[in-house]
């Protein structure tokens, strides 16, 4: 039987800053806790997808981006017991510390060879003592640690290779059921993520972050009045302004969902703004939220944790899409046509990395799961003559597994080297 609770408490947590660059910042932060000097020099050994996603996106409260940048605050702030909240208030002398270990060309960052598209290895060394934590999967999953050699943390890594975690449990069915009919009370909790992303989403629509998708649009609603729906402008700016704010480096925490700020974002906030339009009760947007949120994590299951297609865009826009749905009276039937909806028209959008274009993304998401919430609701869905959809939403989902994994294998290689052929060309 499933924990949804469990589930959602460890799934649904806050963060500040984008979670891959804060992972390798974490993970250097343990390392350098470690050692009983000032770390002198950080080499980190990276999946492609770790790469990717955290190569051009901003670091919250330095004005920088990347990767080099993130290692060095994690070796100099060393607060690993804050998680995916480590690099939350630093002063401005650990800033110049870090920015010097960048400076002198102290962190080094390899590609590793593997078949995990999450592997973070950080080494570590003040000229006398080394440090060693490897961290796999998950974000948070330290799975080993070592000091000058001996092993301080040894956890084993499950059989079966890659970020495919199938096997939770979860179907549509039981999301549903669990949504509908567990007490109030008992999922009130999911709450919290209402004042955390409503709060990044008003700073990304006064501030000048990334390239202002929120903020453009949800300037042009009352000209373009006439041509679009207001509402779906307006859930598209205070969506899409949240990922301009994170993407951006605005030092505030979101409430992540399966590992991604993106994809909580994206979760959350159409769902969010659409209960304050329509005056729903606290009791229907918690089940909303948790449909949403489960619904992400199932589809999750099938695409990786990482992977070439956005998460944040489909995953997260299905899941937003279905508490959409029922927030407008739709029930089982509904949801699973909003899932076939989204799926069919989002499938192929790909993930090139954590940056400033992500909102455009969860713009185009959020578009995506109210013209699919519409019409799943006036009941229309694709079925199984039409492309990689089936009749049963369930099955849609399992082979988006089998796309990624037959249809997508090379697909993170090239993307990572274009952007680092980019990134040469600049220098």
């Amino acid at each position: 039987m499933v924990d949804f609770i469990g589930l959602l408490k460890k799934e649904v947590v806050p963060a500040e800053g984008c979670t891959e660059p804060i992972a390798v910042a974490y993970a250097v932060s343990i390392a350098s806790e470690q050692l009983g000097g000032e770390a002198a020099e950080v080499r980190l050994r990276l999946s492609a997808n770790i790469i990717k996603n955290a190569l051009g996106v901003g670091i919250p409260g330095t004005g920088m981006v990347g990767i080099e940048i993130a290692a060095a605050l994690g070796a100099v702030v060393r607060r690993s017991d804050k998680k995916l909240e480590v690099l939350s208030g630093f002063s401005p002398e650990q800033l110049a510390a870090a920015r010097a270990l960048v400076d002198a060309h102290a962190v080094h960052v390899e590609q590793q060879p593997t078949s995990e598209a999450l592997y973070i290895e950080a080494r570590l060394t003040d000229g006398r003592d080394a440090s060693r934590v490897v961290i796999v999967r998950d974000h948070t999953n330290v799975v080993r640690v070592e000091r000058n050699g001996e092993v301080l943390v040894d956890e084993p890594v499950s059989v079966g290779g890659g970020s495919d975690d199938e096997g939770t449990g979860l179907t549509i069915d039981s999301i549903y059921e669990f949504a509908t009919t567990v007490a109030f009370d008992d999922i009130s909790f999911i709450l919290d993520c209402v004042p955390l992303n409503t709060r990044v989403s008003e700073e990304g629509l006064q501030g000048e972050y990334g390239l202002e998708v929120g903020r453009r649009i949800g300037a042009g609603a009352d000209r373009r009045g006439a041509l679009l729906n207001n509402a779906t402008l307006r859930l598209m700016s205070v969506t899409a302004a949240a990922s301009d704010a994170r993407m951006g480096g605005c030092p505030l925490s979101v409430m992540t969902c399966g590992g991604s700020g993106n994809q909580g974002i994206a979760s959350s906030l159409p769902i969010i703004e659409l209960a304050r339009m329509l005056g729903s009760s606290d009791e229907d947007l918690a089940r909303a939220l948790v449909l949403s949120d489960l619904v992400v994590l199932h589809i999750k299951e099938y695409m990786g944790r990482l992977s070439p297609l956005c998460g944040s865009g489909i995953a997260g826009g299905t899941g937003s899409c279905c508490g959409i749905t029922y927030l407008q009276g739709g029930g089982l039937r509904e949801i699973k046509y909003a899932i076939n909806n989204m799926l069919a028209t989002l499938q192929g959008m790909i993930c090139d990395g954590a940056k400033a274009t992500c909102a455009l993304k969860i713009a185009a998401g959020t578009n995506c799961a109210i013209q699919c919430s519409t019409l799943a609701l006036a009941d229309i869905s694709p079925t199984s003559k039409d492309g990689i959809i089936f009749d049963d939403a369930e099955e849609t989902i399992k082979n988006t597994g089998r796309l990624m994994r037959e249809g997508f294998a090379q697909t993170d290689e090239a993307i990572l080297s274009i952007m680092l052929a980019k990134q040469l060309e600049s220098k």
